[in-house]
């Protein structure tokens, strides 16, 4: 416990010695620091308390898992900066239930997906190659091929691959990311006339950006997917 008038401060610690725990105490003073070993039935206690701290952690059923549905305007936007903001949102990680087994992520849809940007001579030096089976069958496009016939698949090439490769990515989040060219979606039930678009990536993240989603506990939150009046 800390004194502040006297400019101490003590903690309670402990280490492993053979498979025993063994507790100390800590105390800090300006002339340095002091250990005392404790008790055994301080060890206990502190061993007790160790093993439990995994057991009192938050589950959610899916039940339980709130979905939100987010709206991006591609427009004009770096590709992988794009990619690094919406890939956690599809996973979850903006959420402090976030657990990396689960699907907890939300739903995205990105409109203008035909007007992306790519940095420095990535439209003609950036290829896409797959592979159809047969012998010799190695296809590859550009980035400006790939932008005339699937513009939508340049935005889901780079988030997907952003995603490990496991069912849950395959069976869970694939379908929750939407994407379409032009401004116009067909999910105006979810995202009516009016809500603004997530904003657009900066150039760096430090700052309270956080996926651009703002504030959790505001009266228009990202649970309705626009920002809070307060940040504007």
């Amino acid at each position: 416990m800390d004194d502040p008038s006297s400019g101490s401060r003590s903690a309670a610690w402990y280490v492993v010695v053979g498979k025993k725990y063994v507790a100390y105490m800590t105390h800090e003073t300006s002339s340095g620091t002091h250990h005392q070993a404790t008790s055994p039935q301080q060890a206990a206690t502190v061993a007790a308390a160790h093993r439990s701290r995994g057991r009192n952690k938050m589950s959610f059923t899916g039940k339980a898992i709130q979905r939100t549905w987010h709206l991006v305007d591609a427009q004009s936007q770096t590709v992988g900066r794009l990619a690094t903001q919406l890939a956690p949102i599809l996973k979850g990680k903006h959420k402090p239930t976030y657990k990396p087994h689960t699907d907890c992520g939300d739903i995205v849809v990105i409109i203008n997906a035909e007007k992306v940007h790519f940095s420095g001579k990535k439209w003609n030096d950036k290829l896409y190659r797959w592979h159809t089976g047969y012998p010799g069958g190695l296809k590859q496009r550009t980035a400006k091929e790939m932008l005339q016939r699937k513009p939508e698949d340049i935005l889901k090439k780079a988030i997907l691959g952003m995603l490990s490769r496991t069912k849950l990515r395959h069976k869970y989040i694939e379908p929750r990311l939407k994407i379409y060219t032009g401004p116009i979606h067909p999910h105006s039930a979810q995202l009516p006339e009016g809500v603004e678009p997530l904003p657009k990536h900066p150039r760096s993240k430090s700052g309270d950006f956080h996926f651009g989603l703002d504030r959790y506990s505001s009266e228009v939150s990202y649970q309705e997917g626009r920002r809070s009046p307060e940040s504007l």
